[in-house]
Order: structure tokens, then sequence, then C-alpha cells
């Protein structure tokens, strides 16, 4: 009997030692599964590479490569080649022919290019060659010599690729990318990639004494023969016509300039309704007075208040400035070997926009007038402060 107790007491033992085993081992467990999660997410996670900033800038780079590649694909086909022939007489009193080539894109569905003005100057034939070989004789549309501007036109039917959207460039900012495409030597359909340099730069018009404002600079390749191309956002969409670069070697030297897309927007619809631009027009001569030339003038005599302004050497007859009573000079001085002005009007602001160069007057009138406006210019006569309002009329065509 004894041992029949006993018997059962060591098997009941044994089963509380079992159970109190099993018991720790799975709160041990459960306590690494709380840390941890499941197996199976263990297994998930460390199947999985880390993300390494490596990576990202890879991804970064191939994505932009692709849009790149995606412009080119999109807006070469409307990039056309074009060249331009003219005649001259040689030394020998003989006609030679003479070609130039450039740059355009296909501005609208009824077969109208842009391009510069300086491409297709005194062009006596044009021809247009596309992407895929097909090559059409162009007509002249409209040119705009000071901002470097001319659109001619060809019967490319249901031909004619599709044309390039114009982005608004008051909306660009410095870094940005930018594309250019064009036909730099004569190899067509070229691109090259850069970033926007600078914005609202004053560069020289093809037009003796004049400038073109809102000009984009950009690092992007420009080469002869890129005139006249379009300069692309990564969109795809026009923002400059490429037109001229600051090299000592006349090639590329990463410093380059096109005219603004609303410039083109401005003046390209009016060279396909009229064949040229309306410029607005003041009709005056005037000089620009600098520190030098401000203290000769009062040594003449001259009662000259301000520092820097415009000086009125001369009003045109029958000229918005004459009608509105502007008045230039009449009567000079001799100051040394130099014989200088002592009276005329003194132009400090127009619009309330400080003037003191040639340069800025023009700018501000291409940029934010049209012809028609009536603008109000602050004046000096005598010394006493003036603001004369004049109604702006369009540039002489001859003039």
């Amino acid at each position: 009997m004894r041992k029949k107790l006993y018997t059962q007491r060591s098997w009941i033992i044994a089963i509380l030692i079992a159970l109190v085993v099993g018991l720790g081992a799975g709160l041990r467990g459960a306590a690494v599964l709380g840390q941890t999660g499941t197996s199976s997410d263990v297994a998930t996670k460390t199947a999985l590479p880390p993300v390494t900033p490596v990576l990202r800038e890879q991804e970064a780079a191939f994505a932009l490569e692709a849009q790149f590649i995606s412009v080119h694909k999109r807006a070469s086909p409307a990039v056309v080649n074009i060249t331009s022939r003219s005649y001259a007489t040689n030394m020998f009193m003989r006609t030679v022919p003479q070609e130039g080539t450039g740059s355009g894109f296909v501005y609208d569905q009824r077969g109208h290019i842009v391009t510069n003005y300086h491409v297709v100057e005194n062009a006596e034939k044009l021809t247009v060659t596309f992407a895929d070989g097909e090559v059409y004789e162009a007509q002249m549309v409209g040119t705009d010599p000071i901002n470097d501007l001319a659109v001619i036109r060809i019967n490319a039917g249901i031909d004619l690729p599709e044309p390039l959207a114009v982005a608004d460039s008051d909306t660009l900012q410095v870094g940005q990318f930018v594309v250019a495409i064009g036909n730099p030597f004569g190899l067509d359909q070229t691109l090259t990639t850069g970033v926007i340099s600078a914005l609202g730069r004053i560069i020289e018009s093809p037009e003796d004494n004049r400038f073109i404002g809102e000009a984009i600079q950009t690092d992007a390749a420009i080469n002869p023969g890129n005139s006249g191309g379009p300069m692309l956002d990564l969109r795809g969409r026009v923002i400059g016509v490429n037109s001229q670069i600051i090299s000592p070697s006349g090639a590329y030297a990463g410093i380059g300039f096109a005219v603004s897309s609303n410039t083109v927007q401005r003046v390209v619809p009016e060279l396909i309704a009229r064949g040229y631009y309306p410029h607005p027009w003041l009709g005056v001569q005037m000089l620009a007075l600098t520190p030098s030339s401000t203290e000769m003038l009062r040594e003449a005599g001259m009662n000259v208040p301000v520092d820097a302004g415009l000086l009125v050497l001369r009003v045109v007859e029958d000229a918005p400035a004459e009608k509105a009573g502007l008045e230039g000079s009449t009567h000079f001085a001799q100051v040394g070997n130099t014989r200088v002005p002592v009276d005329g009007d003194i132009l400090v602001a127009i619009n309330d926009q400080p003037t003191h160069t040639f340069q800025e007057l023009t700018v501000y009138l291409e940029t934010e007038t049209t012809a028609g406006d009536t603008v109000e210019l602050t004046i000096f006569r005598e010394g006493e402060e003036l603001v004369v309002p004049v109604t702006l009329a369009e540039l002489p065509r001859d003039g």
C-alpha cells in the first residue's frame, strides 16, 4: 500500500514539473515574439535590401535622364533646319550664291514656323528640313529685327508635326533645367542641356542702337546653327528662342541667351497678322547723363538738379513727344573743346519707373507698353519737376 502511494506521488510530481517547464518555455517564447514579431515577419524584413542615399541618387538621375529623353522624342519632330539662300556680287562683279543655316520650330497648325530674324535676313529662298528628312520651300511671313524674331510658313498639310506649346516665361526660375534643340554646325536634331543662369537680361538687338529685354541666360551649349531653335522646359514647352552667345572664339563658352517666350507671344501674332510688329515710339533723341557730363553741363550754366537721367537733345517733328510738349536743347555753350547743351528737358522716370539710360527706357517701352498707350513721363525743366502725359505712336517703318 505504501508502495502504491509512493508511486502515485511520483507521477504527480513528474507531471507538475513538466507543466512548469512548459509554461516557462512558453513565456520566454512569448517575450521574444512580442519584441520581434512573427517568424515570417522577421524573414520578410531581412529579405529587403536597405535603401541608401546612393540608391536614391541613382533613381533621381535615371528619372531626370528619362525626362530629357522624353522631351527630345516629343519635341524634335517639330524642330526644323532652315537654309536661307541669297545672292551677292563678288570682287569680279559676278553674282554668287550665299547660304546660311539655322533652326526653327512649328508654331501652329497653319504651318507657321518661328525663328530668329538674323537666320532669314536678306534671304531670297528659304527651305525647311524636318527630322524625318522631308524638305519644304518656305515663304516669308513677317520679321521683327528689333526683337530678332521672324515667322516663315510652309505648306505641309496633314504631314505637319504637332506644334510646340509655348509657356509663360514669367514663371521661370534661376536654376531650372532647360533643353535646347537645334542644328549647331549643321548637325541636325542636336540636344543640349543646362540650367537657367539668369533672367531679365538685356541683350543687343540686330537693329542698331536697340535692345532686347526679358532675355534668358543659360549655360546649355548654344553654337552657330542653334539660332532660332527652341529652348524648352522639362515639360517640352517653349520658354525661349535661342538667339545669341558671348564667346571670344565665336563658339560655345558657357553663356548663351534666348528671346523669352513672352516676347514671342507678344510679337509673333502681330508678325502673322501684319507682317511686322508695331513698336511703341516717343520720337526723341537723348543723352544719358553721367557724373562727368552732369558736371560739365553745370559748368556751362545749365540747371541740372539730378545726377542721372536722360537729357532730351531733339524732339522729332510730329512725334508723340513733340505733341505732348517735350522740349529739346536749343542753346549750347563751349566748355573747353566740347560744345554742350545748356537747356532741354531731363527725363528721370516713366510711369514712376526710374529711367537713367536709353537702354532702360527702350526695354520698358518694349516690354510694358504698346503703341497707343498713354504713359506719364517725369521730367525736370529748368530745375522744376513736371509730369507729362504722352500717347505713344508706332515706330515709323523706315526708322
